[in-house]
């Protein structure tokens, strides 16, 4: 039998045996290395804490999201039952005006009516009245007060309310005296 036979029957050649041993080297350092990897807390440790730190981010952003989405639709009722329960006040108001009318006698109608008339036109004839005997600088002065009056209707009624309360308090008081 020559080397040939031999090696075909089991016997590895010289190269055969080095790549073998080669093989077994890369399989050696890969096994060293997950082992490596494994023993070593610090990277492990590492790589939980972006795991982590990454799903909280995602549950963060989802959590806003859905937060967001529940505001609008918080926001989108409100604002419905506010425009229903304002379009009922409407409709109560528009309904009580209607029966005070429809239970007015109609005489009392015809005197409210002339009365109105009445204090309009002595409105007008003291305007007039008013225009005619006031120094022009004064007329500029009290235009400017009505237009800066105009633009701050909110003050002016909650002041005039603060005092029309004052003046019922202090007029109640003296009654319980």
């Amino acid at each position: 039998m020559n080397d040939e036979s031999q090696n075909k029957m089991g016997t590895p050649t010289p190269e055969e045996l080095r790549e073998q041993v080669e093989r077994t080297r890369d399989e050696l350092g890969q096994t060293v290395e997950a082992l490596a990897a494994k023993a070593d807390i610090k990277a492990q440790a590492k790589e939980k804490t972006a795991a982590v730190k990454e799903q909280a981010a995602e549950k963060a952003a989802v959590a806003r999201e859905q937060a967001a989405e529940k505001t609008a639709a918080v926001r989108e009722q409100a604002a419905e039952k506010a425009a229903a329960a304002s379009g009922q006040i409407r409709e109560k108001a528009g309904q009580a005006a209607q029966l005070v009318k429809d239970r007015t006698p109609d005489a009392v109608l015809e005197k409210t009516a002339q009365a109105t008339a009445q204090v309009r036109e002595s409105a007008a004839q003291a305007r007039r009245y008013a225009a005619e005997k006031t120094p022009d600088p004064l007329l500029e002065k009290a235009d400017r007060a009505a237009t800066a009056a105009r633009a701050n209707r909110t003050p002016l009624v909650v002041g005039g309310a603060v005092l029309v309360a004052f003046l019922l308090i202090r007029r109640s008081r003296g009654r319980n005296r």
